[in-house]
């Protein structure tokens, strides 16, 4: 795979009324209103690396060029002169790792958040010697070689699989895509030790890269208020809140999920921490199974719903918003008195105040009134691009009520 030298770099410009100054500062993207695009930056093949002019034909910086996405430039580095090659990418990466390693005592983390960490549109989740990429724009595609091998330089992993799937791959062009770009294909579910819990991450076919390290802090906060708890975790994936709480000695937890690959992990899990006992699930529609435990008369002291992106994007901020709301109204009334109730939502286009809000709404549609007593946020793997608002999407909102 040949790698991009700054000599021979195309060249892409604003146009004059583009924010210049946004870009210089720190903001990551270009859209496609803000650049000159002639016949020639149109005929670029998609991810291809271009330097960055202003209207004045002041360099920039090098960019990722993508003619097929609205965001059409992503700044990979703001000097002009600068290499993507191997030993970029290991910069890039022996940096992201010197904050992980100083977090956690243990390599299971998210070692790459994208923008936030300088390599935009790449996400990377570590889970010991394995790792898994998600390359969701066109320039990570057509770099994966170079990435590859300065993460397995870096990082010491043996096993790096490519999860080349989801939305984002779609809005860049991209084919969906899960491969093995080095090792072995594991030979199932890999445990994941985290808040004293454990985890099966199904690293080959599960959401995502198979597991949510980004609402670890929330799951210690909730497990926190678990101890000796009947607890309720609704869209539970494969146990996150659950078998944290668990750890933590609650007397009983409900996993209730719509997927039942996702429930037997979280059983797993369980099984893997000696908890069985104390665990059951429930498989079904998430609504469904709310308004069915309501009319069974059950009550719980500790109820968490961590439900997908309801909004995943302007358009259906509103129904999102409708959602949310619902989930609060339904789960609200399965709270016991002086218990708990956590929501969250993972959509960056509902703000924290949006949310918040309509989960008051919901509240009090079920016939209760609550106080928030903590507000969380992705963990510190997952850091927050302060140009990027997208990349503060999580928000957990936990309510006693």
């Amino acid at each position: 795979m040949t790698e991009q030298t700054s000599p021979t770099l195309p060249v892409v410009r604003l146009i004059p009324k583009a924010e210049a100054r946004a870009i210089r500062h720190g903001f990551p993207w270009v859209y496609a209103n803000e650049l000159v695009t002639d016949r020639r930056t149109r005929n670029l093949t998609p991810g291809t690396i271009a330097q960055l002019e202003d209207a004045n034909r002041t360099p920039m910086g090098v960019v990722t060029v993508n003619p097929a996405s609205k965001i059409i430039c992503r700044m990979l580095d703001q000097d002009p002169e600068a290499v993507i090659d191997q030993a970029w990418f290991a910069a890039r990466l022996t940096r992201a790792l010197a904050h992980r390693a100083r977090l956690y005592a243990e390599p299971y983390y998210r070692l790459v958040h994208a923008e936030a960490d300088g390599l935009p549109g790449v996400i990377i989740d570590r889970f010991g010697d394995l790792a898994v990429v998600q390359p969701n724009a066109a320039w990570a595609d057509m770099l994966i070689g170079p990435l590859v091998a300065a993460l397995q330089d870096v990082t010491g992993v043996t096993t790096v699989i490519m999860n080349g799937t989801g939305r984002a791959r779609t809005l860049e062009g991209l084919d969906e895509k899960t491969d093995i770009l080095a090792g072995d294909t594991p030979a199932g579910p890999v445990p994941v030790p985290m808040n004293g819990a454990v985890y099966m991450a199904d690293v080959m076919g599960g959401q995502k890269t198979g597991l949510f390290f980004d609402q670890r802090p929330n799951h210690a906060f909730v497990a926190g208020l678990s101890k000796g708890a009947r607890v309720l975790d609704v869209f539970s994936h494969v146990g996150g809140f659950g078998l944290a709480a668990l750890a933590a000695d609650a007397a009983s937890v409900l996993a209730v999920d719509g997927s039942a690959p996702a429930l037997e992990l979280a059983a797993q899990g369980a099984a893997k921490m000696g908890v069985v006992d104390r665990f059951a699930t429930r498989k079904g529609d998430a609504f469904d199974v709310l308004a069915a435990l309501a009319e069974e008369g059950e009550t719980f002291d500790v109820v968490i719903c961590d439900p997908p992106a309801f909004a995943p994007s302007k358009p259906s901020l509103d129904a999102g918003l409708r959602a949310y709301e619902r989930i609060a109204r339904l789960a609200a009334p399965l709270v016991a008195d002086g218990g708990y109730l956590t929501l969250c939502s993972c959509s960056h286009a509902a703000d924290l105040t949006k949310f918040r809000n309509a989960s008051a709404r919901g509240i009090g549609r079920g016939g209760r009134r609550g106080q928030i007593i903590h507000t969380g946020f992705a963990g510190p793997d997952h850091p927050l691009l302060p140009h990027l608002a997208e990349s503060g999407y999580l928000k957990a909102l936990t309510f006693r009520l």
